[in-house]
């Protein structure tokens, strides 16, 4: 379909059923949707031609709900894809080239024949992972071949909601329809994801942020084998159960925070090695009690708090899983903060030693402490995602949601906290 047939569609509320699917049946919700859609169709008509034969596609962003910093040693998560998403119109061209025009960058232009390895050069840039999911398909004898799209994201770029890899699994959602019949499942989509952005992006990331995304409502994920992790559906409302799930962007910047990320797998890597194992998901909390006292001298304090994290963590996801599935929120909440002091204290992911004066996460979790505690109802926050800078994750009362937003937006400033809902449906072709 044409981008001027699809666009009338949209207007006309023909595609309003998948829109609700992904978004809501709120009137308003459902009008920002038609809009925004429309206006990408002609962004993209205007760039790339307005008789090309166009498709919609959307990724959600993640919340972490449980199991910080547990997936790169193979441990276990719980997360939840959310209302935030990347949206796409694409359409196939006849070339091995593809272009991306995001919303507030530059196009990203890859010859996916040519730019086939990676290259440190490139680390850090958006074209490397365009490269390394279409390797990541060839390597895995998929089908690839050139496409133009436009995208606009309401993920915001540093906001611990996974913008990075709901980019990355876009694109190869994308390779997935035009070239694929749309067969590769969510898991191994992931999985390619993950290779890009190790491999040709240069971060050491997990892979429970694009499992995540790709997946829909909230997910218990265990990686014990990366090549095939078990992925578990939690059935579980927390509209129904009266709370909202607020993320806090404290606005801290992320530029040289990659040594910070990379220290935190590449240290517990270090705990195992030493146990004689490549990860810690292959020792236990046992083993390494016994082997503190060498363990100091060889890898320091530091990465044996963060093992000792890894080990309570994820037994924590067990428990903060069963708790949902019984509907048990006051258990759940428990592990929340348990969490939150384990990152704090132990995992040391709340701010980056090389500037300590920034401390944007640490005041967030102070404020949200100061606010939930005097309630008379349960509540729970903690660190959000990678940390160092960025998001705090917060479960406040529907009726104390505007007075907390109030007193975080003061501090952070207006726009900083969402209040988001669990998306049930994870990376998909809308049209």
């Amino acid at each position: 379909m044409n981008a001027l047939t699809l666009k009338e569609n949209i207007l006309s509320r023909a595609l309003d059923v998948r829109f609700a699917k992904l978004y809501g049946s709120d009137e308003s919700a459902l009008a920002h949707q038609r809009a925004r859609y429309a206006a990408l169709i002609d962004e993209f008509a205007s760039r790339y031609g307005e008789d090309r034969d166009i498709a919609l596609f959307s990724v959600p962003g993640r919340s972490e709900l449980s199991g910080n910093h547990t997936d790169h040693n193979h441990g276990c998560v719980i997360a939840g894809s959310i209302d935030l998403d990347i949206i796409a119109v694409a359409a196939k061209n006849e070339d091995s080239v593809i272009r991306i025009k995001s919303e507030g960058f530059p196009e990203d232009v890859v010859n996916i024949d040519t730019y086939n390895t990676p290259d440190e050069s490139r680390f850090g840039k958006s074209d490397a992972l365009i490269a390394g999911v279409a390797d990541g398909f060839r390597c895995r004898s998929f089908r690839t071949g050139g496409y133009d799209a436009c995208t606009t994201s309401s993920v915001l770029k540093g906001s611990g909601l996974s913008s990075s890899a709901a980019f990355e699994n876009m694109v190869g959602l994308i390779l997935s329809h035009f070239y694929n019949s749309g067969e590769v499942d969510f898991v191994t989509l992931a999985q390619i994801s993950q290779y890009s952005e190790n491999k040709f992006f240069g971060k050491p990331c997990g892979l429970m942020d694009q499992v995540a995304c790709a997946a829909g409502g909230i997910v218990s994920i265990d990686f014990a084998d990366t090549s095939a992790p078990c992925v578990e559906k939690v059935d579980f409302d927390l509209t129904k159960a009266g709370y909202c799930l607020c993320i806090v962007n404290t606005g801290g910047n992320h530029a040289d925070l990659t040594p910070d990320y990379a220290a935190v797998p590449a240290e517990m890597k270090a705990v195992a090695a030493e146990l004689g194992a490549s990860v810690l998901r292959e020792t236990d909390r046992e083993a390494l009690i016994k082997a503190v006292p060498a363990l100091r001298e060889k890898v320091g304090d530091r990465a044996i708090l963060r093992a000792f994290h890894f080990f309570a963590e994820n037994d924590r996801v067990a428990e903060q899983k069963s708790a949902l599935k019984s509907g048990d929120i006051e258990k759940y909440f428990s592990g929340v903060l348990a969490s939150g002091r384990s990152s704090f204290c132990y995992l040391q992911n709340v701010y980056t030693t090389a500037n300590v004066s920034e401390q944007g996460l640490s005041l967030a979790l102070n404020l949200c402490e100061s606010y939930l505690s005097s309630l008379d109802q349960p509540t729970a926050w903690r660190v959000h995602g990678g940390g160092f800078a960025g998001t705090v994750q917060a479960y406040v009362p529907v009726s104390a949601a505007e007075g907390f937003v109030s007193l975080l937006e003061s501090v952070f400033g207006k726009g900083s906290c969402y209040l988001l809902k669990i998306r049930l449906s994870g990376a998909v072709r809308v049209f």
